[in-house]
């Protein structure tokens, strides 16, 4: 259940391949190819096994998959393969509110206490907009200690909104953007509540059913589920199998699967029309704090609006994008554990919009003095949980992320700041930044079309 985008937490994890250097076209033809080039360079040593589809309009311009759906029985990866979603359950779950707003039965504007009377005094002020947007400031369940242990039992509703009510709110509820699980487990309590019926049960009914849906639903742990995609993740010899946690703790927050056809039949039903009325879907995708609307990621780039959200769970990850004023998709379903849909998800759009992609290969190193390297060494927060630890080496610099290797990097050149890359191995580049007087105080991690500040401690 990962952030919408492929956040500092995971981001050095991101693999790429190998490949030649590119100046993107609009010919049909090589922009298949070049699609396929990128895909293919996140599948070395399985860094990325999956299913992969792009679509501009009508026109799918990628559609297969990559590995193995089950390493065991040496089963391929196909496009009808079905994947747990994790995260990208969010937008279906608020769309289910939404739909309940259209109803009359509820108003997001309305306080989560209207709804559900005996939640605790701390969220009097927690609207089911906050909930939707992440401002509610209620802690996310999935980072509290905890969690580990209690994850692997199935539990109720009740137990799991036990779980966190009473711990203390981070925040004023409005005030700040803070990425919580919790508030989408609220979100589900809330839509049965107020519906009277199951939140997989409505899902159905709602949404999967009128779209043809047929290959996507709420996952539980005893479901036996034709063309399933086992979940890997890497081990210190190779990938192994990720354990489950019970798939009664994700629920309305991440349990859903589905494949990335279904998911096609999805984006094009909700901006067709088929799914909310247009006052819903302009609430859903507009952006507020942390670039987040109602469930899902929005953005613009170069004056390209894409609504977007990533998803991870044990053993899958997942990213899935869409232009609307353009209509491209692309939808990245991967069963092994890492940044690669991520990061390759938004290389995939970066070409059908006709943007230059450098895989990580593609880069060439320049000349710098090893006495040059010690102005760039120092600890550098991205965030209270996640740091880069920079030093010199024996080669050159080494940046290792919180909980994660030690990483070579290779000087690229004078940019904005000194620009880094991370050889073939990651997709990613820094860029250090001086201060007027020259000193290094900042840098900028460039990964999965994010750029994300960090100052030096």
């Amino acid at each position: 259940m990962k952030r919408w985008i492929a956040g500092a937490a995971c981001g050095m994890a991101l693999m790429s391949g190998s490949g030649h250097g590119w100046a993107q076209t609009t010919d049909a033809a090589a922009m298949k190819a070049r699609l396929e080039q990128v895909a293919s360079s996140y599948t070395k040593d399985n860094a990325f096994m999956g299913t992969v589809l792009v679509v501009n309009s009508n026109e799918t311009l990628l559609n297969r998959g990559y590995g193995m759906a089950d390493l065991e029985w040496e089963i391929p990866n196909v496009p009808e393969a079905k994947f747990r979603l994790g995260s990208l359950t969010k937008q279906f779950t608020a769309t289910l509110i939404l739909l309940l707003q259209q109803d009359g039965k509820l108003k997001i504007s309305d306080p989560v206490s209207k709804y559900l009377p005996d939640s605790p005094k701390t969220w009097e002020k927690i609207t089911l907009a906050n909930l939707l947007g992440h401002t509610s400031g209620i802690p996310n369940f999935t980072s509290l200690k905890e969690f580990g242990v209690w994850r692997m039992s199935p539990h109720t509703t009740e137990e799991e909104l036990a779980f966190f009510r009473d711990k203390p709110l981070e925040f004023e509820p409005g005030s700040k953007f803070s990425y919580s699980n919790s508030n989408f487990e609220v979100l589900g309590a809330v839509i049965e509540k107020v519906s009277g019926k199951k939140y997989g049960e409505l899902l159905q009914e709602r949404i999967f059913q009128p779209l043809g849906m047929d290959d996507t639903g709420l996952d539980n742990d005893e479901l036996i589920l034709p063309k399933r995609a086992e979940g890997y993740m890497p081990g210190p010899k190779g990938l192994v199998v990720a354990r489950s946690e019970s798939m009664t703790v994700p629920w309305a927050a991440g349990s859903l699967y589905s494949t990335t056809g279904d998911l096609l039949k999805w984006e094009r039903g909700l901006f067709g029309g088929r799914v909310l009325n247009a006052d819903s879907l302009k609430a859903m995708t507009t952006p507020g704090l942390g670039n987040y609307g109602l469930g899902v990621g929005v953005e613009t780039r170069d004056g390209v609006r894409i609504v977007s959200h990533g998803g991870g769970i044990e053993g899958f990850n997942t990213q899935l994008m869409y232009a609307p004023e353009k209509r491209i998709a692309v939808i990245v379903l991967g069963n092994v554990n890492g940044g690669a849909p991520g990061s390759m998800g938004q290389q995939l759009m970066d070409v059908v919009l006709g943007r230059k992609v450098v895989l990580a290969s593609e880069r060439k190193a320049a000349p710098i003095a090893k006495e040059e390297l010690a102005k760039f060494v120092g600890v550098y927060e991205l965030s209270p949980q996640f740091t880069l630890t920079v030093a010199v080496g024996d080669d050159g610099l080494m940046v290792q992320g919180t909980n994660q290797p030690a990483l070579p990097e290779q000087y690229e050149g004078l940019k904005n700041g000194h620009a880094f890359f991370f050889s073939t191995k990651v997709d990613a580049e820094i860029e250090f930044i001086p201060d007027a007087s020259g000193k290094i105080t900042s840098l900028i991690l460039h990964q999965g079309g994010e750029d994300m500040p960090a100052k030096k401690q």
